[in-house]
């Protein structure tokens, strides 16, 4: 699965830290799922997408082999 989290937070000009304090995660939790080493749960994904306005689908893209 890939995302495009580091393009919409520069989209609305706001650092990972100040995503995960909108989210109440830490920042490196933020960044492991920009670098796709974590997935995030439902819940956690609903909450970004709520974040920038999107459906989870144009934040979350998953992949063929997914």
């Amino acid at each position: 699965m890939r995302n495009n989290i580091k393009v919409q937070r520069a989209m609305i000009n706001i650092t990972q830290k100040e995503l995960s304090d909108m989210i109440s995660v830490s920042r490196q939790t933020i960044n492991a799922i920009e670098t796709g080493k974590y997935i995030p749960s439902t819940i956690l994904a609903l909450k970004i997408a709520k974040i920038f306005c999107k459906n989870v689908e144009e934040i979350f893209i998953l992949d063929e082999d997914d």
